[in-house]
């Protein structure tokens, strides 16, 4: 877990802050006492999870593109943060499709202009950028990605992923291993939560249909995702920065953040669990004609992040999406979707705790 004695008065750039697992992340430093520089375009959805809980106390929120040097350069340069953690991407692989060079310009470039303006930042003790699962060269054999298995991809969001872990690499070894400051990356796959709205994704396609009585369209109902609550990679994540700022020799460069072993189920059973919860009766159906090509299986062996700084996975994937349920319904029934956040976050710590002494 988070130690909120590291955070409190760290001044943290947060790139991607605006969506989805940068908006939850964002909430739970605030909580923790940090300050953070906020950096990302204006959410994409309506409604999105930043406006909901906005404001974030010790959140300053500058709109901005990374693939834009100049005004990046300043902010961060006027911020001077002592740790960063780059989420801002182009996440989504049917866009990927759509929008190739897009997807590589936010991805590949927008890293190399995050990188090069944290390089010159005096008095940095860390920086995690935020990856993907996908970036693994996937065969479809079944077997759990190890931090040490090839890259690759061969749709432009996965590709463009693993070309980011190379821009990475290379600035490590080119720029912030001579200045002492530690650089990684950390990969995890699916997540759900509460107040993600974005297209072509599960469960906001399945709480869209129940809100407008319709079956939601499943592509591949079959694929298998290792389902994980936004909170347990986000906890795996800050954990791993707060061991780069320490000075430890001993970290690889990259780790998996992986959920529990009974977490992977079809998309199909994601599907029907959650529309049960949420009362659909027939909550999919099949969508017509031919689809983009995506892997059938994709999982990852966490085991390094275990013995290196001591992170598991405190919730199993059902236990995600009856958390997701609960929020989503929370906002359906005009409850404070802020404050629930807070609680689920609270709630999640207590786990923690729980887990720390059993």
């Amino acid at each position: 877990m988070p130690d909120k004695n590291f955070w409190d008065g760290q001044r943290v750039l947060l790139t991607g802050h605006t969506g989805f697992k940068g908006s939850w992340t964002a909430l739970w430093l605030s909580q923790m006492g940090a300050e953070v520089l906020g950096y990302a375009l204006v959410p994409e959805t309506k409604p999105a999870l930043f406006d909901l809980l906005s404001p974030v106390p010790g959140l300053n929120s500058v709109v901005g593109d990374i693939r834009d040097p100049a005004p990046l350069n300043s902010a961060v340069a006027d911020f001077s943060p002592t740790l960063a953690i780059h989420m801002a991407a182009q996440p989504l692989v049917r866009r990927s499709y759509r929008e190739p060079v897009e997807t590589y310009g936010v991805n590949v470039m927008g890293t190399a202009h995050v990188l090069e303006a944290l390089r010159r930042v005096q008095g940095l003790k860390a920086a995690l950028v935020i990856t993907t699962d996908k970036v693994y060269r996937n065969d479809d054999s079944g077997r759990a990605f190890r931090e040490v298995d090839p890259l690759g991809g061969h749709d432009p969001y996965s590709s463009s992923k693993a070309a980011c872990e190379e821009v990475v690499s290379s600035w490590r070894q080119s720029y912030f291993e001579s200045l002492g400051i530690p650089l990684a990356t950390a990969r995890a796959g699916n997540v759900v939560g509460g107040g993600d709205w974005s297209e072509d994704r599960l469960v906001p396609d399945i709480w869209r249909a129940m809100v407008e009585g319709k079956s939601v369209i499943l592509r591949n109902p079959e694929s298998v995702r290792p389902w994980q609550h936004v909170l347990d990679p986000v906890s795996g994540y800050l954990t791993y920065v707060e061991a780069l700022a320490s000075g430890r020799r001993d970290l690889p460069h990259t780790l998996n953040f992986a959920p529990a072993a009974d977490s992977p189920m079809t998309v199909r059973e994601v599907t029907e669990t959650l529309g049960a919860g949420l009362g659909i009766e027939k909550p999919w159906q099949l969508a017509e004609g031919a689809q983009p090509v995506e892997m059938k299986l994709l999982t990852l062996d966490a085991s390094l992040a275990a013995h290196t700084i001591g992170w598991r996975p405190l919730l199993t994937g059902r236990q995600a999406i009856e958390w997701s349920a609960e929020w989503y319904l929370a906002r359906h029934r005009g409850e404070d979707v802020k404050a629930k956040t807070v609680a689920q976050i609270q709630r999640y710590e207590a786990l923690a705790d729980t887990a720390a002494t059993t």
